[in-house]
């Protein structure tokens, strides 16, 4: 096992730029605050120049297929700027838990090549369609038939990323299957939206009836490839949910330093500086664990035949335990410590707690991935 790289490469924060500032003229607080009053499932005008003119889509995705080339690590530096922002953009569903579903496939194929190479180059929207709550390590039960003309009847529900996806990778009895939206009937494929706690990432009942749809990966590499997907998209999430800690941290020791209260700011009061100081040092600690998480994604390959090693998948357990908690309690005291104010709609705060919430039983509980952690660590779960 070689030694984790936790720091940033000189590379890493030219790109970290480069998203922070595209983000903070297309996805200020007001513009997301508006967005998330609308019906529109993502910010398509922000995922175009994102995905495609800066080809963040395909960070994941080989040179040769037509992607940059690049890796897990990479990836997690735009996923910390997103969950800066809680931009509403499928970033997480479609450069990461679609494309490494796909890398986990023959990339040989036609079949798997063509849709891997336009979801890289931003051309095409894709959704991976397994619950949101579905943890790596256990298989989502499979709830979608495929019959002999290769057609899918089914349903799965709240899939994230699937309203506005034009490419829904769906795992049925027989294998993994690629279904064009465009090109099947609004009665063979419906996308029905269901209430989310954030509404900056939406979710939905995907109903299948008769679609049409190409098979991409047989009953077993279907299996790991969902797999891999899944613990890819659970240990990048961790660096979603850092960048949310960060920003709701930043914002708050910043009004903590204007927000008088007895004529003294209230930052200076001692127990408004042990709540915050307590917060730094958890999302330190936060930042440690979810590099370490992309760190041995890189390593290993995410989306590749390697995802599965136990390194990784303690590394994934370890930040998902603990980044998705950290995010909450972030957020909590970024609403508290705000007072009045951060009760408001007007205010983001309220996006940030929602996205945090949302976030935490995404690709498992903390308390799931605890649980797998015993297991791989062969430490009894009390």
């Amino acid at each position: 096992m070689t030694e984790p790289d936790l720091l940033y490469s000189e590379a890493e924060a030219d790109l970290r730029s480069a998203v922070r500032s595209l983000l903070a003229d297309r996805a200020a607080p007001a513009a997301v605050l508006a967005h998330s009053e609308t019906d529109r499932p993502y910010d398509a005008a922000l995922w175009r120049v994102l995905a495609a003119e800066m080809g963040t889509a395909g960070l994941l995705v080989p040179e040769k297929l037509g992607g940059q080339g690049a890796g897990a690590r990479e990836t997690a530096v735009v996923l910390e700027e997103l969950g800066r922002t809680v931009a509403p953009v499928p970033y997480l569903t479609s450069a990461v838990l679609a494309v490494s579903a796909l890398l986990a496939c023959d990339t040989g194929q036609d079949v798997v090549a063509e849709p891997l190479r336009a979801l890289a180059e931003g051309r095409r929207v894709g959704a991976l369609a397994v619950p949101l709550p579905a943890a790596p390590g256990t298989p989502p039960p499979v709830t979608v038939r495929a019959d002999a003309a290769g057609t899918l009847s089914g349903g799965v529900d709240t899939v994230a990323g699937a309203a506005g996806a034009d490419l829904l990778l769906v795992r049925a009895d027989g294998g993994l299957f690629a279904v064009d939206v465009a090109d099947a009937t609004s009665e063979s494929v419906r996308v029905t939206g269901i209430t989310p706690l954030d509404r900056t990432r939406p979710l939905s009942r995907v109903t299948l009836a008769g679609a049409p749809a190409r098979r991409i990966a047989g009953e077993e590499r279907a299996t790991a490839a969902v797999d891999a997907a899944l613990l890819a998209g659970a240990g990048l999430l961790a660096s979603e949910q850092l960048g949310l800690a960060e920003w709701c941290l930043t914002e708050t020791v910043r009004y903590a330093g204007e927000r008088y209260q007895f004529g003294r700011p209230i930052g200076s009061f001692q127990a408004i500086k042990h709540r915050l100081a307590e917060l730094w040092l958890q999302v330190a600690s936060a930042r440690a664990s979810a590099r370490n998480a992309a760190d041995a994604l890189a390593a290993h390959g995410a989306g590749g035949a390697e995802t599965g090693s136990t390194d990784t998948a303690v590394a994934v357990a370890v930040a998902q335990s603990y980044c998705g908690q950290v995010a909450v309690r972030a957020a909590e005291e970024c609403v508290q410590l705000h007072g009045g104010i951060g009760m408001t709609w007007e205010h983001p705060a309220h996006l940030y707690l929602k996205r945090a919430k949302a976030d935490q039983i995404a690709l498992g509980a903390p308390g799931r991935h605890r649980e797998a952690l015993a297991a791989l660590v062969d430490l009894p779960a009390p």
